[in-house]
């Protein structure tokens, strides 16, 4: 795919935004090094295998600058970046388990290295050790907050797999598994934030608001971008998504516009893990207009996240909130 002037603009906004916060992702880093060490040698093993994987922290990078949006000069936000980052890093070890995933990020998956049992207990370690750390803020609020979070994303887990090969899944229901398995841990990642700089309750609530509406954004993005990368990112991501059976967005608004031939090989699809007539499928969403109806559905939400900013003082941290609002659709279109 060619590089325009618009992506590399994108490109050098989220890199601004990453400096913005890398003094204290720096400390992050090492927290989630030092916390993840163990006397067992497998956790060490594929706890250092996830590291290597890399990945934005986006999560733990959103808790960061809203503490700092918030005026929090403590020490606080560190702990509970980490404690985000282990529970978002155990979720994805319980996800490759469950979707039979060999790769994540072109690298070997623990379950594919470990064994599923390894992955899931390794997965259940780094639950326990974000309770733990959690505990050691001493913050009921916190807490609370964190423990239903996890519990929602559990609850997440079981919708998108109750929904697996289902043609009937409804945009309702598609919303509410990203709602839980995405959007709330954004939402707590910045709804903490909030809470550590001592805002008024209304203002917490809001920046809850901006993390959910991410979520949402993020999420819808990420699967719109299966259909407008490149020819190689294409047919891998399309293909994970039909092999599990899992209804997308862009699947589920081309349902409700292509003809009736279509419709019946788009179901298929969905229902039967077809992946043969990829390129079929591929042109029935795109004529449908459902890639254009997804994208809009994306940038409502990441608008919705930026409103909700409003309440808080002019910083540099609000700025590189709202730019995050912006570069999370601005990746697809």
């Amino acid at each position: 795919m060619t590089t325009t002037h618009a992506d590399t603009r994108r490109t050098a906004d989220f890199a601004a935004v990453k400096q913005l916060a890398a003094g204290d992702m720096q400390r992050v880093d090492a927290l989630i090094r030092a916390r993840l060490s163990s006397n067992v040698v497998l956790i060490n093993q594929i706890a250092d295998h996830i590291i290597a994987g890399g990945g934005k922290r986006l999560r733990p990078m959103l808790h960061v600058l809203a503490a700092n949006a918030a005026g929090y000069r403590g020490e606080h936000h560190i702990k509970l970046a980490a404690v985000i980052e282990f529970i978002h890093t155990s979720t994805l070890l319980h996800d490759d388990v469950v979707d039979e995933s060999d790769l994540r990020r072109g690298r070997k998956t623990a379950n594919a290295l470990w064994g599923n049992a390894a992955s899931v207990l390794v997965g259940d370690f780094l639950y326990s050790r974000s309770f733990q750390m959690m505990v050691e803020v001493d913050d009921m609020r916190i807490m609370r907050i964190l423990a239903d979070t996890t519990n929602t994303i559990a609850e997440g887990e079981v919708l998108q797999l109750l929904n697996i090969g289902n043609a009937d899944v409804d945009e309702a229901a598609y919303l509410a598994v990203i709602e839980r398995k995405t959007a709330v841990l954004f939402a707590a990642a910045t709804e903490l934030g909030g809470l550590l700089g001592g805002l008024p309750a209304e203002h917490v609530a809001a920046l809850r608001r901006y993390g959910m509406e991410l979520g949402y954004a993020f999420q819808i993005a990420d699967d719109l971008l299966d259909y407008v990368s490149d020819a190689g990112t294409l047919g891998k991501n399309i293909g994970d998504d039909l092999a599990e059976g899992k209804p997308t967005l862009p699947l589920i608004y081309a349902l409700q516009k292509v003809g009736e031939e279509q419709r019946l090989s788009l179901r298929h699809a969905i229902e039967h893990g077809g992946l043969d007539s990829l390129d079929h499928i591929v042109t029935a969403i795109r004529d449908s207009g459902a890639l254009e109806r997804t994208h809009e559905r994306a940038v409502r939400h990441a608008s919705a996240a930026r409103d909700a900013l409003r309440v808080l003082a002019d910083s540099p941290w609000r700025e590189a909130m709202e730019t995050l609002a912006d570069y999370s659709v601005q990746r697809t279109f």
